[in-house]
């Protein structure tokens, strides 16, 4: 249900949404095999599973039944918003130290992501399983046909798919991506190459009949405890850890903006942190400035504060304690917004001391791009916004039953405390989940009637794109396909990267005076927006044109 948000204000205008529904994916054979489901009579959540099951086939690269996910989820009957937490665990065994070497310092990021010491509890299934259960109309066992038959007959393989198998991402060259990627003449796969992966079939086959049950329990389980203490690092993850997994539902994290209600997923997910960033501009002009150097500007200083507080004080909130209250508390949020002056501080900004804030070390955590986004409205108006994940490319590079994987571990700290032994917030813990920037969603207006949906991949600059995406759409009433194609800057200690050659040079120059230098060499993975917005014409979906996604009708 909603929570914490302010007395309902006048509805903004909003009119009734097509009756059709709409899927915006990153791939028109997972966006297909939505429409499918909700043909069918399926709802928003039915349609989820077919479409993370396509796209764990078709975009390995990004997400997968091995990996995790957060979905917020909007019933239009209630009104109310529920997050879904499907984020990976660690295993019981695991330690602060587990991204250690024999010489008792930080392994380093390629070697550990190899490893078997990467991959934690898959989650994405078993939350799906959840909030299809709480949601879905069909049954679960009729949702898995499409990507089924794709493995089975096979697929022309994605341009994206194919890059990424040609890579030089460590994931791309193991034995089991070689073997996967590679023709019968030697040769890895290219573009519209017939890719069939019947061990993929059989595997969704096998959790159509069984649900989460079967990734968690029985033979693929045992295969996935086989492949992670495989090689020189092996990884402790067990059976138990496997059949000991359980999703999180609770209400949706929601907090008023200007004269809508955003609600994304409560920590360790990215959301926290976007409601920062959007609380923090809240506090400024930014609504009279679009897409101009002023516009912009109070952006990259709006990210820069997001980014340090979220480095610092978002973890695991079953283990820590994370001051979430305190970080969206309003005159904390305006006091931050206060530290934004008329140019750019050369040195990184500190994070803030929320209310409930205990002793933090500074972030070390390293957090590659590997992710995918979807969002998908049914004929009734239930909304689903969803971010989904392996982690890096192909996660660990490891496969079992035709699919990748996961490399989450890597997502939590390195370095576990400082020299003074002030903890780190996303230090390794066993059970624990690893800080996620994922921050899938969902904006109502002030009635509590669904306005958008929109979230993104990209690693830790997830909150940059999606900040980006509801500042366009909400403060410079773009609509949602123009907010996604604006350039991408992210903005964090004293770097400003940034698609320079999408920047208009009056508008680089103009960030320059003002102490805003853009680099292109940032190495971040690219948006991959996609989002649903109502308009007086009905729903209207957008996909990110960085990517193959599309946005369509039943």
């Amino acid at each position: 249900m909603l929570s914490a948000c302010a007395t309902p204000q006048a509805a903004v205008s909003q009119p009734a949404a097509a009756s059709t529904g709409m899927v915006a994916a990153a791939n028109p054979m997972a966006v297909e095999a939505g429409l499918k489901i909700l043909r069918a009579g399926g709802t928003a959540v039915d349609a989820a599973v077919a479409v993370q099951a396509a796209l764990g086939l078709v975009e390995p690269q990004s997400s997968g039944l091995g990996g995790g996910a957060f979905l917020t989820y909007y019933d239009a009957k209630t009104k109310k918003v529920t997050a879904y937490n499907g984020r990976e665990t660690a295993p019981m065994a695991a330690t602060p130290e587990l991204f250690y070497g024999a010489d008792g310092k930080p392994l380093n990021k390629g070697a550990a992501i190899l490893s078997g010491r990467s991959t934690g509890v898959p989650g994405a299934v078993a939350m799906l399983s959840l909030a299809q259960y709480q949601h879905g109309k069909l049954a679960w066992k009729d949702l898995f046909g499409e990507a089924e038959q794709l493995a089975d007959r096979g697929f022309p393989a994605p341009g994206r798919m194919a890059a990424a198998a040609s890579s030089r991402a460590g994931q791309a060259a193991t034995r089991d991506a070689v073997a996967y990627f590679t023709k019968a003449d030697g040769t890895k796969i290219q573009p519209g190459d017939i890719v069939r992966n019947p061990a993929y079939a059989a595997t969704v086959r096998k959790i159509a009949a069984e649900g989460p049950k079967a990734l968690l329990e029985g033979p693929i389980a045992e295969a996935i405890v086989a492949k992670v203490r495989e090689g020189d690092m092996p990884g402790s993850l067990t059976l138990a850890d496997l059949k000991a997994y359980r999703p999180k539902a609770e209400a949706g994290l929601c907090r008023p903006y200007r004269a809508y209600i955003v609600c994304v997923p409560g920590a360790p997910s990215g959301g926290p942190a976007v409601l920062l960033g959007l609380g923090i501009l809240e506090n400024t002009a930014i609504g009279n400035h679009p897409n101009d150097v002023e516009g912009w500007y109070l952006f990259s200083q709006a990210s820069r504060l997001m980014y340090a507080d979220r480095d610092r004080y978002i973890g695991d909130p079953d283990f820590i304690d994370v001051p979430v209250k305190g970080l969206l508390d309003p005159a904390y949020v305006a006091a931050r917004a206060k530290l934004i002056g008329p140019n750019a501080d050369p040195a990184p900004p500190a994070p803030g001391n929320p209310k409930g804030a205990g002793p933090r070390a500074p972030d070390r955590t390293q957090e590659p791009g590997g992710t995918t986004h979807f969002s998908i409205v049914d004929r009734w108006g239930n909304v689903v916004s969803m971010t989904t994940t392996v982690e890096s490319i192909f996660g660990s590079g490891r496969m079992v039953g035709g699919f990748f994987l996961n490399n989450q571990l890597t997502d939590f700290s390195f370095t576990p405390r400082e020299r003074d032994g002030a903890p780190a917030a996303n230090a390794v813990g066993p059970g624990k989940r690893p800080r996620s920037s994922m921050a899938p969603a969902i904006v109502l207006d002030r009635n509590y009637r669904f306005v958008a949906a929109v979230g993104s991949p990209g690693g830790p600059s997830i909150l940059a794109y999606n900040l980006k995406a509801l500042v366009g759409v909400l403060d410079w009433k773009m609509t949602m396909q123009d907010a996604i194609a604006l350039p991408n800057l992210i903005s964090g200690g004293t770097f400003y990267a940034a698609e320079t050659t999408k920047f208009s040079p009056e508008l680089t120059a103009g960030l320059e005076a003002r102490g805003v230098k853009m680099s292109s060499g940032f190495g971040a993975e690219g948006s991959g927006l996609h989002g649903i917005e109502v308009t007086p014409q009905g729903l209207r979906g957008a996909a990110d044109p960085r990517r193959e996604g599309v946005a369509k009708a039943p």
